[in-house]
């Protein structure tokens, strides 16, 4: 048997596999979640004109302090009717244009109105609360660059910056394909030696949140004629997604299946824990992972190597996945041999490994917010270790 990769080779040998996504226009309100496949730039100086930075009275710094005439009063949206000449003051609301001529805007606070006139005590410094044109961005400026994620701030910058649609990476499409006779739907009647499908429901959420528009292919039994049918429409999709039969027992199909359907397998196997008997390979741009059965196995795997594919065909900068640090609650004893991704419980202590870690108890996942990255062979990792751990 060949040697197993480690999780870092297995990684870069899916994303040296990954060929992004063509682009296509987005209208900027439904954009959100989309990879950005080229720089997004300012239509316009951001902001667009001089603008106060507080409601007050806009001013030349030189005619302070001094008792001065309200001449206008300047509303958001509505510009002064002409500039401020020298001995007077405008009222100025908060973003409204600060007129020509004036050079400071003297808070409401700090001064005492009497019907049209002002009376400034203090020293205007020239600039004070006066947001200079383009201060925040100029045209033409990069306000987000490629490959990066578009979330809430993002949208609202490039709304502020007038762009109204961004060129992004086309969703991945997916198929999710579960295989294996005991398989039954949630909510059906279980017969001896059934199981309810897990892995299908599992999978469609966590590609989903990755940006894949995930289409799940019904459940086979162990049958080679379901198997290929099966894969064949999976396979004209972007990325196809198989969840079982990838190990060596004799109703394991899927890998022999998909090399006569014309799959390059690039490894079989990871020195990982769960999820040590991960398929993966190509057919020409589609990309075939072949997850393990074990529920646990198979979301590890799909956390560690599928998400950083999706994220890789969408453009992203950066695929690999996210490690954070933190601080263990309790004690976690390496395995010598692999890689582990332990569950783990993120709580104001620190990080809390849970009880119940073999690869088949899905149930105990559920508590679990993050998988923490514990190396093979090292000591043992005593509470108060700093971990490197995914968030779930």
């Amino acid at each position: 048997m060949a040697e197993l990769l480690s999780v870092n080779e297995a990684l870069q040998a899916v994303l040296a596999r990954v060929e992004p996504l063509a682009a296509e226009r987005v209208a900027l309100p439904d954009a959100s979640g989309r990879v950005l496949a080229a720089p997004a730039t300012a239509l316009t100086d951001l902001p667009p004109f001089p603008s106060s930075a507080m409601d007050g009275f806009a001013v030349r710094s030189a005619d302070t302090p001094g008792r001065l005439p309200v001449v206008e009063r300047v509303a958001a949206g509505r510009p002064a009717a002409r500039p401020l000449s020298t001995g007077e003051a405008m009222g100025i609301a908060t973003g409204g244009v600060v007129p020509d001529g004036a050079d400071a805007v003297v808070p409401i606070e700090r001064v005492t109105v009497d019907g049209d006139l002002v009376e400034i005590l203090d020293v205007a410094t020239p600039g004070a609360n006066v947001r200079p044109r383009g201060g925040d961005v100029v045209a033409g400026a990069v306000v987000v660059p490629a490959g990066v994620r578009l979330g809430p701030a993002q949208i609202g910058a490039l709304a502020a910056a007038g762009v109204g649609e961004v060129a992004c990476a086309r969703r991945p499409r997916v198929a999710v394909l579960t295989t294996g006779t005991e398989l039954r739907r949630p909510g059906e009647q279980l017969a001896a030696g059934e199981i309810y499908e897990s892995n299908g429901p599992m999978l469609r959420a966590l590609l989903a949140s990755g940006g894949a528009e995930v289409e799940a292919l019904d459940s086979v039994e162990d049958d080679e004629a379901a198997h290929r049918r099966s894969i064949e429409q999976g396979l004209e999709r972007d990325v196809l997604v198989t969840s079982g039969g990838v190990s060596v027992g004799p109703h394991d199909l899927v890998r022999r299946i998909e090399a006569e359907l014309g799959v390059e397998e690039v490894f079989w196997g990871v020195s990982v824990k769960p999820g040590k008997p991960l398929a993966f390979g190509v057919r020409g741009a589609t990309l075939v992972f072949g997850l393990p059965g074990n529920p646990v196995s198979s979301l590890v795997s799909s956390v560690l190597f599928v998400l950083p594919a999706l994220r890789a065909l969408q453009g992203e900068a950066d695929p690999a996945p996210r490690y954070r640090q933190g601080t263990l609650v309790g004690p976690i004893a390496p395995d010598p041999r692999r890689d582990e991704l332990v569950r783990a419980r993120l709580t104001t202590a620190g990080v809390e490994p849970l009880t119940g870690q073999e690869s088949h108890m899905i149930v105990r996942a559920a508590e679990a917010n993050a998988l923490v990255f514990v190396p093979s062979g090292s000591d043992e990792l005593p509470a108060g270790s700093t971990v490197s751990y995914l968030p779930l």
